[in-house]
């Protein structure tokens, strides 16, 4: 039975991934920061089924003794400080836990076991004020944030360190990747959840800052088969992932008011407090090289994703 260790398993893309882990028969270890209240909210189904453990990407010595002691064949990076508009009020935070606490982890599989397999979550937000579109594995880096500063960072150490130690450090590039475990501070959940109250009466209008914006929006629960795919090949590599198509805040907005039988126009009020400082206006992903190297492939529409969000969030409200 493999060993995987992922840090952030209580987020999205932790639960996901420990779940597909789990299916592989995987021995799954969970890394969660000390708290005195740590949400198991998206792993509760499974917490039984795993072992989840104290760590800190912010000390060293956390990550020594959890790779001594549980002995992995693969490491999944995905905690971080990953929610942008608080880069700009924490950027120094943002910097230690999504930069440098790569640079520990990376340095702890060094010095423990250089042959663990190690995975970092790198983010279309690296690429920022676009250079080139769409954007691939070679276009180059222009982030507009602390926070795709800092995952700019975290992707070129895990470069260096693989040409330099000759490591298994590979870094997937995902473009937005979201489902009904997003978390409410993130625009995709904000939308499908007061799509939700306005129809159950709970809510009357939804503020947002730039409609224009435009992403490449995916399914999360078909990104972690890519990070999983990532670490089965023969050589280590970088790999975008995402749809190939771009849709912008406003179409959310419409499809997911329009699946519960209302028009956004009635409800939706632009913020100018909720536009970032500097926006990053249009993201689309060529994952051509995903496709043909590791042979993955979205399951999940655009529309689908936004009715599932906004079902997800009625029934809970109903609840």
């Amino acid at each position: 039975m493999p060993t995987a260790i992922i840090t952030g398993i209580t987020g999205q893309d932790g639960s996901y991934l420990a779940e597909l882990l789990l299916k592989k028969e995987y021995r799954v270890i969970g890394v969660a920061r000390r708290s005195s209240t740590v949400n198991y909210e998206r792993i509760e189904h499974i917490v039984d089924d795993i072992t989840v453990v104290q760590g800190d990407l912010q000390d060293q010595g956390s990550l020594l003794s959890l790779l001594e002691e549980y002995k992995p064949s693969e490491v999944y990076n995905l905690a971080a400080q990953s929610f942008v508009p608080t880069s700009w009020n924490q950027p120094a935070l943002t910097g230690d836990v999504t930069a440098l606490g790569v640079t520990r982890m990376l340095e702890a599989i060094r010095f423990v076991n250089p042959k663990i397999r190690f995975y970092q979550a790198s983010s279309s937000e690296m690429f920022g004020k676009v250079l080139e579109v769409p954007q691939n594995e070679d276009t180059p880096f222009y982030p507009r944030s602390p926070y795709g500063v800092a995952k700019v960072y975290g992707h070129w150490i895990t470069v260096n360190y693989r040409e330099s130690f000759d490591m298994f450090a590979t870094s997937g590039i995902l473009f937005n990747h979201e489902s009904p475990r997003r978390g409410m501070e993130f625009v995709t959940r904000k939308i499908s959840n007061a799509v939700a109250g306005i129809k159950l009466g709970k809510t009357k209008e939804l503020r947002l800052g730039n409609l224009e914006a435009q992403r490449d929006w995916g399914f999360a629960g078909d990104y972690v088969e890519a990070m999983w795919l990532m670490l089965q090949q023969d050589h280590p590599d970088n790999y975008v992932i995402g749809t190939g198509e771009t849709h912008s805040v406003r179409e959310f907005c419409e499809i997911a008011f329009s699946h519960a039988d209302l028009d956004y126009k009635d409800f939706v009020v632009m913020d100018e407090k909720f536009y970032r400082p500097a926006e990053v206006d249009l993201l689309i992903s060529d994952p051509s090289k995903a496709r043909a190297a590791l042979k993955w492939e979205p399951a999940v529409s655009f529309k689908e994703l936004v009715t599932i969000m906004v079902d997800s969030d009625l029934a809970r409200l109903k609840r």
